[in-house]
């Protein structure tokens, strides 16, 4: 019995000493939190710069009235105490008095608010921006539209990489901890430096918010809302967030990624991106073969719906498994399409997607795993059920 024990034990001391040597291989992450973090983020604009001299600057002065106002009190109370046969002074009104604990109180008041209004200020003047994008949130990732400013046009969704959902899923266990531990996401936010950029934020289901520390910015993502805030970054890099509203199971892996590009790579990244959203633009009308649309079909449930469902299917949890599930076998495609557009449950909306990708994305998950039905689902078909 004691030599199991024993055993046990050193199982325990091994797990415990290789947990510490994953712990001690995580680094900071540039842009992002730090290993034991005390201090705010390292700023890359002038906002995030004055919101820390301000956080600075508040905590030295109530640091400071702290030990003032309780060591005169201290040495009040030492000084005139009773065993020393003090005696209480009577008297009533005193205007000096009156004066004194208004006008001090006064000045300190003042002297906090003008350093904080004028960075708040600052902080909500979003007028002639260079570029403007719309971050729109949705359970549980980030839709981008850039509406104005070179780029205009682009659109796409972010959210959380693959590979740090299945990391997470199985509790970090068997691979080194990466210092951008669920941060990572598929597709960046990309911006150019030097460059006042305005970010529209709004939701499609619950209350999200888009923040970044180091860019020294965070507002409210309201569904039925739109609200603004701005940044210009000062140097190239990648700088982290998260949502900062509780909205949901998986608020956890909800992350922002930006990357803060020179103004020539930015360009070529434009170019790239437009080149990609064009070969996109499908025709509805097109009817695409079996095997070709399963094939896109795989990249889409890759992207979008892997993190939840599985790669392999079987869902997890709450998540239902789609292999051999009765609703992806039924042979009526109009239920699973309009999951797919509404949402049900614990299932989001994806309106988002193309009808070609949702189209695509049902047709693989009727024809893979288990499911063998043979079924196709064309573009067409998803068209004609939006709005119903």
């Amino acid at each position: 019995m004691m030599k199991s024990i024993s055993h046990k034990a050193a199982a325990l001391l091994a797990a415990a000493g290789a947990a510490s040597g994953a712990l001690a291989q995580v680094q900071d992450l540039p842009g992002g939190p730090g290993v034991r973090q005390l201090n705010l983020h390292t700023a890359a604009t002038r906002i995030a710069a004055e919101q820390a001299w301000l956080h600075w600057f508040m905590l030295v002065a109530c640091t400071v009235i702290f030990i003032l106002v309780f060591s005169v009190m201290f040495y009040s109370i030492w000084k005139h105490r009773r065993s020393r046969g003090a005696k209480p002074a009577n008297f009533h009104e005193s205007v000096t008095v009156e004066i004194i604990w208004t006008l001090i109180p006064f000045v300190i008041v003042i002297l906090m608010v003008l350093p904080a209004t004028k960075v708040l200020v600052a902080s909500k003047d979003t007028s002639n921006a260079d570029l403007t994008i719309k971050a729109t949130g949705q359970q549980w990732k980030w839709g981008y539209d850039y509406l104005n400013g070179e780029g205009t046009g682009i659109s796409f969704l972010s959210a959380l990489d693959a590979s740090h959902r299945e990391l997470s899923n199985k509790g970090g266990s068997g691979a080194a901890m990466p210092n951008n531990y669920l941060f990572k996401v598929d597709n960046p936010l990309v911006v150019p430096v030097g460059k006042k950029i305005r970010i529209i934020t709004t939701a499609n289901d619950v209350i999200h918010a888009w923040g970044v520390p180091s860019l020294g910015v965070k507002q409210d993502a309201i569904p039925g809302f739109v609200r603004d805030t701005w940044f210009r970054a000062e140097k190239v890099g990648d700088f982290y967030g998260n949502c900062y509203e509780l909205c949901g199971k998986e608020h956890a892996y909800m992350p922002i990624h930006v990357k803060v590009l020179s103004a020539a790579d930015y360009g070529v990244w434009v170019g790239a991106e437009q080149k990609k959203m064009a070969a996109k633009l499908d025709d509805p009308a097109k009817v695409w073969a079996l095997a070709d649309i399963v094939a896109r079909g795989e990249k889409v449930y890759a992207a979008n719906c892997a993190a939840c469902h599985q790669p392999n299917g079987k869902g997890a949890g709450p998540i239902v498994a789609l292999d051999g599930s009765a609703l992806v076998q039924d042979a009526d495609k109009v239920k699973q399409i309009q999951v797919l557009l509404n949402g049900r449950n614990a299932m989001p909306a994806w309106k988002q997607l193309s009808d070609t990708d949702i189209a695509a994305v049902v047709s693989y998950t009727k024809n893979h795993w288990s499911n063998k039905t043979g079924q196709v689902v064309q573009p067409a078909e998803v068209l004609a059920q939006r709005g119903k």
